[in-house]
């Protein structure tokens, strides 16, 4: 039989994910949370544009007020 090592396949830090229980991956996961919030990740859900309630304009003044380090630039 032919059988292959999981680094081989899939590179050494996916084989090393596969190794790990799911409880092992649920852990590893949340540990990412706070870099993504500390980057300026949101939790609120993305608008859906394809809604019949969707407002893009609503959507977009809402977003460049809560992102840290946009700005909205105006030139006269």
């Amino acid at each position: 039989m032919d059988y292959r090592r999981a680094e081989d396949v899939v590179g050494g830090e996916w084989a090393e994910w596969y190794m790990m229980t799911p409880e092992q991956r649920w852990a590893e996961s949340m540990k990412l949370w706070p870099v993504f919030l500390a980057l300026g990740g949101t939790l609120d859900p993305e608008p859906d544009s394809q809604s019949p309630f969707f407002d893009a304009s609503e959507w977009r003044a809402l977003y460049a007020h809560r992102r840290p380090g946009v700005r909205v630039v105006r030139r006269g």
